[in-house]
């Protein structure tokens, strides 16, 4: 009886950004993707070579079906999440962006992926297979096991209530400034200056996950938000203290920095006149994988 035939393993590391990628959104979570990418990767190396045609369909199979299996034990654990869920912040987005070119391929904001939330975990899988991966439904419906018919519509029901929750993009110079005023107002503590750059209804919104301190509900109002973040300001001024501006989720936003340790990261929604918008992460276990990339090299081992 002859052995089975090892599988391609470049054809693994090939794909290892298209699989990342897609648990990425998946999950929302960079640790929990990469978890699932060595999951299949385990997977994948002990496949018979000669059984697989196709390589990225066979590996977007495993990584999806892991990914359901994740989400279903999430939804679980997001009922007992101190505070409200946001997702983990990244900076090497061009390394999670798809293989091939959609509308939808370059888009990871936060705006994005907790519209990604409101659905079921079929739901969000058929959409981001068709509508950001350019999957046809015929392999869609392979992946979730249901006919071709019914993956068109548990695409269709995401691709509308992703519409209705996902704000429009807007080009990156005019969200830059709108960034660098907000920086400038909390600095110089002009609360009338950083209420014009904030929407009337605009929302803070902070993720410290029992961790961290945070706000347990969102934060309303122009006013309201205005004066959290001066009130913030104030008590953690310090010769230690630094807010650099950083690219977070393709998008510029804001991290903050004492002694050169990353305490949280700041991500903003604008419609290109306004900030509509703040995501605060503060949970330390979701800054891990930015402070291995951002923080000096010696501020991990001070740390422990």
């Amino acid at each position: 009886m002859s052995r089975p035939k090892p599988p391609d393993l470049s054809a693994f590391v090939a794909l290892r950004p298209h699989l990342l990628g897609l648990a990425y959104r998946m999950l929302g979570s960079r640790s929990e993707a990469e978890d699932v990418a060595q999951d299949a990767w385990l997977r994948w190396a002990g496949v018979d070579g000669d059984t697989v045609e196709n390589p990225r369909a066979f590996l977007t199979r495993i990584v999806t079906r892991l990914c359901l299996d994740r989400l279903k034990a999430a939804r679980l654990k997001r009922e007992s999440y101190v505070g409200p869920w946001l997702p983990e912040p990244i900076i090497d987005d061009d390394s999670l962006r798809p293989d091939l070119m959609t509308e939808l391929g370059d888009d990871l904001s936060f705006g994005l992926l907790l519209a990604l939330e409101t659905l079921s975990p079929a739901e969000r899988a058929a959409f981001l297979l068709h509508d950001v991966f350019d999957l046809p439904f015929t392999e869609i419906a392979s992946v979730l096991d249901v006919s071709e018919a019914n993956s068109r519509q548990l695409a269709s029901r995401a691709r509308k209530a992703v519409r209705a929750g996902r704000r429009k993009t807007v080009d990156a110079p005019a969200h830059q400034r709108l960034v660098g005023a907000f920086l400038g107002a909390v600095a110089s503590g002009d609360l009338d200056r950083l209420k014009t750059l904030l929407r009337e209804d605009v929302v803070a919104i902070s993720d410290g996950g029992g961790h961290a301190r945070a706000a347990l509900n969102p934060i309303r109002g122009a006013d309201r938000v205005a004066r959290l973040f001066l009130g913030l300001a104030r008590k953690n001024v310090g010769p230690g203290l630094e807010l650099r501006p950083l690219d977070i989720n393709g998008a510029t936003g804001l991290a903050t920095f004492f002694d050169d340790r990353l305490d949280q990261t700041l991500l903003f929604e604008t419609d290109g006149a306004h900030i509509s918008a703040i995501y605060l992460v503060r949970n330390p276990e979701k800054l891990d994988h930015l402070r291995r990339v951002v923080e000096p090299a010696g501020a991990a081992s001070d740390r422990a």
